[in-house]
């Protein structure tokens, strides 16, 4: 269910941008009648109002998802308050500009910021982040924590990497399908990679030792 819900933004972003891409004429209409007044020109054409519907979808979901977690007091992620920032603020651009550019940026800017988060935790605080969002769950030794750390790092720096180089390169419903089928099913194997990783680094915890009956 977390899955689910950490992930519904961008489900509800893809929905909505096959929506209208195949109805551009309504969709079109659609936006230009009630999002014209956020719009620098006031109307939107039919081939860019598919992805300007669903940013607004996607900045509407995703403050309704941190709102809904104030409302049951409920710890927020420091991923969740960033994405929003990013979202709201690229996302906004994107439709008062009418240029899909700056969504497209969010996913990179999101993971660098992940990674270069790891990469300076270390040098500036003296702590492995990951070693202290997980330390209470699995036990590994200090080179195993440095090495998980790395990984991570290198993945989100290449996530970011790829999702600009299709953003630049392929139509905008390539990039929409990379963003939900490509970086979902990416992270689902990196994760699954690094669990066969620490399955095989983990240390299982010292049992106490139990006291022998005493003989009458």
């Amino acid at each position: 269910m977390k899955l689910l819900f950490d992930f519904l933004p961008i489900v509800l972003f893809f929905a909505t941008f096959k929506y209208a891409e195949g109805n551009q004429e309504w969709a079109s209409a659609f936006a230009s009648e009630h999002l014209g007044f956020v719009l620098s020109s006031g109307v939107v054409g039919p081939k860019e109002a598919p992805v300007l519907l669903a940013t607004v979808v996607v900045i509407l979901a995703t403050i309704a998802q941190v709102a809904l977690m104030l409302m049951l007091r409920r710890k927020i992620e420091p991923m969740l308050w960033v994405s929003l920032v990013l979202v709201v603020g690229l996302g906004g651009a994107t439709v008062w500009f009418h240029n899909d550019t700056f969504i497209k940026w969010k996913p990179t800017i999101l993971y660098w910021v992940f990674g270069l988060i790891l990469l300076m935790s270390p040098l500036i605080w003296r702590k492995n982040l990951l070693q202290k969002l997980m330390g209470d769950k699995i036990i590994l030794l200090p080179a195993v924590w440095n090495r998980l750390n790395s990984a991570w790092i290198v993945f989100f720096a290449l996530m970011g990497a790829i999702n600009i180089y299709i953003a630049y390169n392929f139509s905008t419903d390539t990039w929409v399908n990379f963003k939900l089928f490509g970086s979902l099913g990416l992270m689902l194997l990196f994760t699954l990679a690094q669990g066969m990783y620490l399955h095989k680094h983990m240390i299982e915890p010292l049992q106490p030792a139990s006291n022998p009956k005493e003989t009458p």
